[in-house]
């Protein structure tokens, strides 16, 4: 099985910054792409930014400039800094990640239980 584990959300002001980490755990082979998600009430998940096992990132528009993704292979670690946070950042922010088990064909995605940020006005 595989576990992920988030932490770092939390209540700041706008313009202040957050820092999410998730960490991997379990039977893990390889990874194939890590993200972050995130979902506000009454709206649909969206993507935040990703990153792939040959360090490839990807943005959302609303975050470019603001938030930057990082992984770690060998710790099998994702982090997400966030920098001018406004109010529309707020959300629940879920760590994505795709990768390959040990004597497991094919990849899978795994989510983690996700973790609040309120960025306050």
């Amino acid at each position: 099985q595989v576990q992920l584990v988030e932490s770092g959300g939390g209540l700041v002001q706008a313009g202040g910054s957050l820092r999410l980490s998730c960490a991997a755990s379990g039977s893990i082979f390889s990874f194939v792409i890590m993200g972050w998600y995130r979902q506000a009430p009454g709206k649909q998940r969206e993507l935040v930014a990703v990153i792939t096992s040959g360090g490839s990132t990807n943005y959302a528009d609303s975050v470019k400039g603001r938030f930057t993704i990082s992984g770690d292979n060998a710790k099998n670690t994702v982090s997400l800094q966030m920098h001018s946070l406004k109010p529309e950042d707020t959300a629940v922010y879920y760590c994505s990640v795709d990768l390959r088990r040990v004597g497991v064909p094919g990849a899978y995605r795994y989510w983690g239980q996700g973790t609040q940020v309120t960025v306050s006005s």
